[in-house]
């Protein structure tokens, strides 16, 4: 039988603090879950890539035409480096700071315009391991913040959990 008590400094039931803290063990898991799949998902992408994007090549050709003449490569290169300097430092702030901001769907939507840059600048096949390598490390990287971070947060729930349980015994 649960305790319907009132929790300790919080104006909830024990049994409503329970579902509280079993949703927020979900909702973490499902946090570092969707950073996988941004994973996979740039990892798919990078297979599409690694082709050239042959499959779209009708599609890449009116495309270009409606976009213009593609950026210089070296341009688009500086960019890549930049790009890989600031989204470490900002992954690195966070776990500094103990934030939990995932950005791997963001990241990924980056990686993929500089995979598109270089299609259309014709140089994709020369650059593809820059971009593939880039991407690895940071979403590897955002990938063990997120890792760390949820972990972190879901022993605390457990521990809090452990505790109500005592406490209904």
């Amino acid at each position: 039988m649960h305790n319907t008590a009132a929790a300790p400094d919080t104006g909830l039931t024990t049994e409503k603090l329970r579902e509280k803290i079993l949703r927020n063990i979900r909702k973490l898991q499902n946090t570092f879950t969707r950073e996988l799949l941004a994973f996979a998902l740039f990892i798919l992408i990078s297979i599409g890539a690694l082709s050239d994007f042959t499959p779209l090549a009708t599609l890449s050709r009116v495309l270009a035409a409606k976009l213009g003449p593609a950026p210089p490569i070296n341009l688009i290169s500086a960019l890549l480096v930049l790009y890989i300097f600031a989204a470490i430092i900002l992954i690195l702030s966070r776990m500094m700071s103990g934030v939990c901001k995932c950005g791997g769907v963001g990241h990924v939507a980056y990686l993929t315009g500089f995979y598109g840059f270089y299609h259309f600048a014709g140089a994709l096949r020369e650059n593809f391991w820059a971009v593939f390598a880039s991407g690895l490390t940071i979403l590897v990287l955002e990938s063990y913040h997120i890792w760390t971070f949820c972990s972190e947060e879901i022993e605390k729930e457990k521990e809090v959990l452990a505790t109500l349980e005592r406490k209904g015994e």
